[in-house]
């Protein structure tokens, strides 16, 4: 059966000209920044937050601090299960490229960057709130995540991501807010200090069905440390222009739509909770709709369930059962 699971990649720029196409899911961090009176405002504000962060990470022979510039590429990929003809949205992330405008070279960074699915959607925001429905206590089903994970592997080992990628995925997102990091004495010349958590939370154990491990470093001059989930080894298997390109990507997302952490006036200490009830922080200048991501979030899930769960139900569960990790 996998031999029906064909992936397909489209690709846009993400520019200050940016318009989120119609099959673009709207949860997607970089589509809410690009719509309204706002949005073109937005768009040169959160490349320049973008541009800065990168230069003041890469700060060897650079003096000016504007050595650098980043671009960054949406990539869209669909999903052919060869039934019906039509392709199945399936994943959206930010593929980063580092311009040297010393040298003139272009160096392509990480893909990764705002990791968002549409099975991922359906997971957290229909199976799991309908799994804990009348339940006088949360859990997960015992295959949650299962069937995400084996897709995501099939991906990232498929011809066509080693077609468009040289390198496995970094996903960085936020520290999850439900748990404790430690400050470890660890430290990293790019990543910045280790942090680890007091327990894995439900976002690590999802991913680590994706095939990924998760390591937490918090870079210089950073208000809290990041979650980096990779394949392989992530200090060894990356440049550091390749990792600052990531960690400028997200922390300015992060200092965007989740400002009460990433952007908290005081930095993380030797033993950190992040809090979005935390009122000590700064905001930046740029508008960001918190409330419709997460009403879209469930619309999203909903459609997956409707146009890609249930209609291909029998096809999918034949394909997991035979899929070979």
């Amino acid at each position: 059966m996998s031999k029906d699971f064909a992936f397909s990649i489209k690709s846009i720029i993400f520019d200050e000209n940016y318009h989120p196409s119609d099959n673009t899911r709207l949860t997607t961090n970089f589509a809410n920044l690009a719509r309204g009176t706002s949005r073109q405002e937005n768009l040169r504000n959160t490349l320049k937050m973008i541009d800065s962060r990168f230069n003041s990470l890469a700060h060897w022979d650079n003096p000016k601090a504007d050595r650098y510039a980043v671009e960054l590429e949406i990539i869209s990929v669909e999903l052919n299960i060869d039934v019906k003809g039509g392709n199945i949205p399936l994943i959206e992330i930010l593929k980063p490229t580092i311009i040297d405008k010393k040298t003139g070279e272009r160096i392509a960074g990480i893909a990764g960057n705002n990791f968002s699915s549409y099975v991922r959607d359906y997971d957290f925001s229909v199976l799991l709130p309908e799994h804990n429905n009348n339940q006088s206590a949360f859990s997960a089903p015992e295959d949650f995540g299962d069937f995400h994970g084996k897709l995501f592997k099939h991906f990232v080992r498929s011809n066509t991501y080693k077609e468009h990628f040289n390198k496995a995925p970094v996903i960085c997102i936020s520290a999850s807010s439900s748990k404790t990091y430690l400050r470890t004495e660890n430290q990293h010349p790019i990543l910045g200090v280790e942090y680890q958590q007091n327990e894995f939370s439900s976002t690590d154990e999802y991913f680590e069905k994706m095939g990924m491990q998760v390591r937490y470093f918090m870079p210089t001059n950073s208000a809290a440390p990041l979650a980096f989930y990779f394949i392989g080894d992530l200090l060894g298997d990356y440049s550091n222009l390749e990792l600052i390109g990531t960690i400028s990507t997200m922390e300015t997302f992060q200092k965007i739509y989740r400002p009460e952490i990433y952007n908290a006036n005081s930095a993380a200490g030797k033993v950190y909770q992040p809090s979005l009830k935390n009122q000590d922080y700064s905001l930046t200048q740029i508008v960001y709709d918190r409330e419709e991501r997460s009403q879209l979030a469930v619309k999203q899930g909903k459609y997956t369930e409707e146009h890609f769960i249930k209609p291909y139900k029998h096809i999918l569960e034949q394909w997991a059962a035979n899929y070979a990790l």
